[in-house]
């Protein structure tokens, strides 16, 4: 493994042909950083070339790492909830994670595995998949869902809390990109006040529902 400054996924991309079908083979055999080494499979994005918008979350989770498809645990059942309420159909969706092996942390094997956030480094290494994810769907609108999918995109200075439910135009990976910044779902299942933090969400993506009509 070359030391963390040299991480990146960079060498495993397809050298040519860069369909969504070809990254999602590519990705599969990722060994850009450490964090493949205990996850079970890489998590590529979901959803169709054609999608109007693309929402970026953080990693995958528990389940996500087990099934291979990303959002697909509890926070992303939310999700898709929250998609229908503010007016987007999940299925018209593309979704993806700005890193792609589940981290955690386990006591000892057979205990529960808990999420670990992964550094701005590990970020940084798996920036060439998102940025040609982006390029091959080249979608209207990006949601960034919480402050790590927001510092992999837009730099560690990003803090959601600042930006949320606010439509914005940035410059990402060579491309200028209007976005919609808001949480995780798996904030909103971590809030005291989870019906708040729900309606909270739905507005936010209501604002991209308005930026796509």
């Amino acid at each position: 493994m070359p030391p963390e400054d040299a991480y990146t996924a960079t060498p495993f991309l397809p050298s040519s042909r860069r369909s969504l079908p070809a990254l999602r083979k590519a990705a599969a055999a990722c060994r850009g950083c450490p964090l493949h080494r205990a996850a079970t499979q890489t998590v590529f994005g979901a959803g169709k070339a054609t999608a109007r918008i693309m929402l970026v979350g953080e990693q995958p989770g528990d389940q996500e790492d087990r099934k291979g498809t990303p959002f697909v645990g509890p926070a992303g059942a939310l999700l898709d909830r929250a998609l229908a309420d503010a007016g987007i159909d999940p299925a018209e969706a593309y979704l993806t994670n700005a890193v792609k092996h589940f981290k955690f942390t386990q006591s000892e094997p057979g205990k529960r595995r808990i999420h670990k956030a992964p550094t701005l480094r590990e970020m940084t290494a798996c920036a060439p998949w998102l940025a040609a994810e982006l390029a091959a769907v080249k979608p209207e609108l990006l949601v960034v869902l919480g402050a790590t999918a927001g510092k992999a995109l837009l730099g560690s200075s990003f803090r959601v809390t600042r930006v949320r439910g606010t439509l914005l135009e940035e410059e990402i990976h060579g491309r200028s990109q209007r976005l919609v910044p808001t949480v995780h779902p798996s904030a909103v299942l971590r809030s005291d006040d989870r019906d708040a933090a729900y309606q909270g969400l739905v507005s936010d993506l209501k604002v991209a529902a308005r930026a796509l009509r």
